[in-house]
């Protein structure tokens, strides 16, 4: 018959005491990443690759189905001789500078103005940010009948008495992407006056009560004071808004889908039309590693940035 002494009794105690409190503990610091574990896999597989499979299909010789024997860069000289291609990247441009530029200015300019702490200020706010609460989808064809010249403002306006009025925009080709830009900043300068008026709040008092105090206009404040302090604003609006312009779609869909005359085509509807109506499913793959890229252009530098910024002011 065997028997223990207290003291080993004592020590078994301990040591299952010891594996307790350990298994404890790496549950408490695997069960969130064992909850996490299946979302991190699907995005993986999704994601990430879908994006290797897409860029390996621009690679190949993939038309209407996947093909995967090689092909080279034989699908990227595809999509840079064709014309509509060409429309789409002057597009984005055209589309994407007036877009960006406009949102900031008159995002700012709304953000002053409530910064002033006016009376009205949470109804302004509240008109200003309701379009930001729309899908690109509900923008796109609210604004396809008011720019509409049989339904819209061209139509009011004649029905006022001014029969020579015009404002066909939509219907042509050499102005309708002017009209992508009207409905878009209308959507996002909310967004972007909502950036501004926390940067605007978060400003220094005292500073600028200084800036007074010495003889400086608000013109001076704003332009010495206040807009340098907003530089990290400015970058954060622009790269999202540079973000929404290369990857439009919704909005193109739903105002204008492409046309007239591909007049609005975009890369990101340019992509889609190849790739399900016209079989082109290489082109449709080079066309979206071409934004991905341009995505990637844009994020590095503000990553970096922004992680450089952050060690300065560890420092």
């Amino acid at each position: 018959m065997t028997t223990f002494s207290i003291d080993q009794v004592e020590e078994t105690e301990q040591q299952s005491r010891h594996l307790e409190g350990g298994l404890r503990n790496w549950l408490a610091i695997r069960t969130p990443q064992l909850a996490v574990a299946p979302s991190l896999a699907i995005v993986a597989v999704a994601v990430y690759g879908f994006m290797l499979w897409t860029g390996y299909i621009s690679v190949s010789k993939s038309t209407i189905l996947p093909n995967y024997e090689w092909a080279g860069l034989q699908q990227y000289q595809r999509l840079w001789s064709n014309p509509i291609w060409f429309i789409a990247v002057s597009n984005i441009f055209v589309f994407g500078g007036l877009f960006i530029s406009l949102s900031i200015i008159i995002g700012l300019g709304m953000a002053i103005l409530l910064d002033q702490r006016i009376r009205i200020e949470g109804v302004l706010r509240t008109i200003y940010l309701y379009p930001m609460a729309l899908s690109f989808i509900v923008t796109g064809t609210a604004w396809k009948w008011i720019l509409n010249p049989g339904l819209g403002i061209e139509h009011l306006v004649r029905v006022w008495g001014w029969d020579s009025f015009r404002f066909d925009w939509l219907v042509n080709p050499q102005f309708a992407v002017y009209t992508l830009v009207i409905a878009g900043v209308w959507q996002s300068s909310g967004f972007v006056m909502a950036l501004f008026l926390a940067g605007l709040r978060g400003v220094d008092g005292e500073m600028v009560k200084a800036a007074r105090l010495d003889g400086a206009g608000p013109i001076q404040i704003y332009r010495r004071i206040i807009l340098p302090l907003l530089m990290p604003t400015f970058l954060t609006a622009g790269v999202i808004l540079t973000h929404q312009a290369v990857k439009s779609f919704d909005l193109v869909v739903a105002l204008t889908a492409g046309g007239p005359a591909n007049s609005t085509q975009l890369p990101a509807t340019f992509m889609y039309a190849q790739t399900f109506g016209r079989d082109q499913m290489g082109v449709g793959a080079a066309s979206a590693v071409m934004i991905f890229m341009t995505v990637v252009a844009i994020i590095v530098p503000y990553l970096y940035t922004d992680i450089r910024r952050m060690q300065h002011e560890g420092r």
